[in-house]
């Protein structure tokens, strides 16, 4: 018994799924809670959407994948404040103009490329393929993402919160914008080889998410945030193995079903409170 239990530890690209799923766990955690106050969740299934070009130019001219995506979701996200910035159209308008654009244009050019790395890798991601190089590209991305945010997380925070009194208390408010924005194309890049593009989002969203359901102090967030991404994954990872399915829309469920539970929790805890509050009949 305890050696079927043990049995997907034994085999290496397990190993590599546990250890890829570890690397990329922080910073999707950290970044998903500000995502969520900012409430820019649309914003990371844009950017997420939108690198598919830079990825086909990339493999076209041999460069790393990893850098035509990244150049291509700070592209998205630019053209989007750009966009926002000299027109009267909405922001959430302007973002699923640009990223349902940006990934049309993918798609076409994919189907034009005799490519050897298959689109269903792309949009889902490869988590039991990773290799040792994308262990190495994601760790570097991934701890790079996490310093920048646990340095600068109380004036990311405000300017989340209230960009107006950033800006009043001296902190350079367009370069935390649009920081935040290249740090969100990064931890994207990170996500690639194990979840893919769509399924990304979720690693992006879920996890703030349920941490805001949970709690009311930003630091206890970021906190339930990792907890919870870091249990999702490993448990994900674990289950496909005897489930025979794929690692990343496992985890996915997984975060997705913490969330519902989280939600009920909240509710039952919120009407039992009012229950109390309420005056005697």
């Amino acid at each position: 018994m305890t050696g079927t239990l043990l049995m997907p530890f034994q085999f290496a690209f397990m190993q590599n799924a546990f250890w890829i799923s570890l690397v990329i766990a922080v910073p999707c955690a950290l970044l998903s809670c500000y995502l969520v106050l900012k409430g820019w969740a649309l914003m990371g299934d844009a950017v997420a959407h939108a690198v598919l070009p830079g990825i086909v130019i990339a493999y076209v001219i041999q460069l790393p994948l990893a850098i035509g995506a990244f150049a291509s979701g700070l592209f998205c996200a630019l053209a989007t404040g750009f966009l926002k910035n000299n027109s009267r159209v909405k922001h959430d308008t302007v973002m699923g103009v640009v990223f349902s654009g940006m990934f049309g244009l993918g798609i076409v050019m994919y189907t034009k490329v005799n490519a050897s790395v298959h689109l269903d890798h792309i949009l889902f991601g490869n988590m039991l393929g990773v290799g040792t190089q994308d262990l190495v590209v994601s760790g570097l991305i991934s701890a790079l993402v996490t310093g920048i945010i646990a340095v600068k997380w109380r004036d990311i925070l405000l300017h989340a919160f209230d960009p107006q009194q950033a800006r009043a208390a001296g902190l350079p408010v367009n370069l935390i914008h649009y920081g935040l924005l290249a740090i969100l194309s990064a931890t994207i890049v990170a996500t690639l080889t194990a979840v893919g593009l769509i399924l990304a989002v979720g690693l992006l969203i879920a996890p703030g998410a349920i941490a805001f359901l949970i709690t009311k102090r930003f630091g206890a967030m970021l906190l339930i945030a990792v907890g919870v991404t870091v249990a999702s994954m490993l448990a994900g990872v674990y289950a496909s193995f005897f489930l025979d399915s794929a690692p990343a829309p496992t985890i996915i469920l997984i975060l997705t079903a913490v969330f519902c539970g989280a939600f009920v929790h909240r509710l039952l805890a919120t009407r039992a409170a009012s229950r109390a509050t309420a005056p005697a009949q």
